[in-house]
């Protein structure tokens, strides 16, 4: 029998898996610019102007929402970076 509660955290649960997110990288004293920049054209096809931009608000800033998207598309994405050595989460 489905109660209230179970509707209302199978739709909590729904609207969080499909609603956008967003992947942030932070800063590392381990990558060099250029090995994010690549990683950034490379992975998350950003132009070379977004993947700098992105490079220098993360080292400023300490960390950088470098895409937005569905949770389940971002997953991949972040795997990818993360097996390169950035330290990336989704939020």
């Amino acid at each position: 029998m489905k109660t209230r509660e179970n509707l209302k955290d199978k739709t909590n649960s729904e609207f969080t898996k499909n609603s956008n997110h967003f992947l942030i990288l932070h800063n590392d004293d381990v990558n060099s610019f250029d090995f994010v920049i690549e990683s950034l054209i490379d992975i998350c096809q950003h132009k070379m102007e977004q993947a700098e931009q992105c490079a220098f608000i993360t080292h400023y800033k300490g960390k950088c929402d470098i895409k937005k998207g569905v949770f389940d598309v971002l997953v991949p994405i972040k795997d990818k970076l993360a097996q390169l050595g950035l330290s990336v989460t989704i939020d």
